[in-house]
């Protein structure tokens, strides 16, 4: 069943990727669905705490992404051991990186508001990752030709153009843009060319001195916060919950 499903279904070797991604899915979700029972005080599941110290779940996650790791290096891309190990990663990973924020501010914050983070990470990761799945490779190597794949002076410069493309939307403050223009390098090309958001490095470094570029750089992030950071919010308070009220 598992040959059929690799030979008819999808590309040869990606089994273990469909599984990872699957697990980490899934685990999230469940992840999720238990913190909120917690945090309402339904059902039977609460904290787990040794000797008085809250275990959070990053704990385990990191444990099984260790081993899944481990166990995907020495199991190769196929059979059961594969398999297996994509599927620890997976639910590591979706461990980890629910609780994100808490890694990043190195403090509690999985109800806060910086733990938005956590659910944006997680949306990224899942979406970069079917990016993959659906045939699309880093830096857009993918898009070559036979021909061209032979010739590395040319298999260089695509990766390297990409490459540059993705720092400078970075670099322009649009990390979201930079960072799926590894997988698709047209929207790399579409956050560097475009005007940078305030505060950036190159906003700071290139407008200086253009009060004009400045202001409409100030304008344009207005307008366009404005319009999406309300849908965003709502689109992450659906997935992993409304964080608290900030306290007094």
């Amino acid at each position: 069943m598992g040959d059929w499903w690799q030979r008819n279904i999808i590309e040869p070797g990606k089994l273990p990727l469909l599984l990872a991604l699957g697990a980490f899915v899934l685990t999230f979700v469940i992840t999720r669905t238990v913190t909120r029972l917690i945090r309402a005080g339904k059902g039977p599941f609460g904290n787990v705490e040794a000797g008085g110290v809250h275990i959070h779940h990053v704990v385990p996650g990191v444990v099984l992404t260790i081993v899944g790791g481990f166990g995907a290096v020495a199991g190769g891309r196929h059979g059961f051991g594969s398999a297996l190990a994509a599927v620890l990663f997976g639910i590591g990973a979706g461990l980890v990186l629910d609780e994100f924020a808490l890694i990043l501010h190195l403090d509690d914050v999985y109800w806060t508001e910086a733990g938005r983070k956590s659910v944006e990470v997680v949306v990224i990761t899942a979406a970069l990752v079917g990016l993959v799945l659906a045939g699309f490779t880093p830096f857009g190597v993918d898009n070559l030709s036979q021909d061209e794949l032979h010739d590395r002076a040319n298999v260089i410069a695509t990766v390297a153009g990409n490459f540059v493309f993705s720092l400078l939307a970075l670099a322009k403050g649009k990390a979201r843009l930079a960072v799926f223009g590894v997988i698709v390098p047209l929207i790399a090309l579409v956050g560097a060319v475009r005007l940078a958001r305030p505060g950036s490095f190159w906003a700071r470094r290139f407008y200086g001195r253009r009060p004009r570029a400045r202001a409409k750089s100030r304008l344009r992030a207005y307008h366009h916060d404005r319009r999406w950071s309300g849908p965003r919010r709502a689109l992450q308070d659906w997935i992993g919950g409304r964080p608290d009220p900030p306290r007094p």
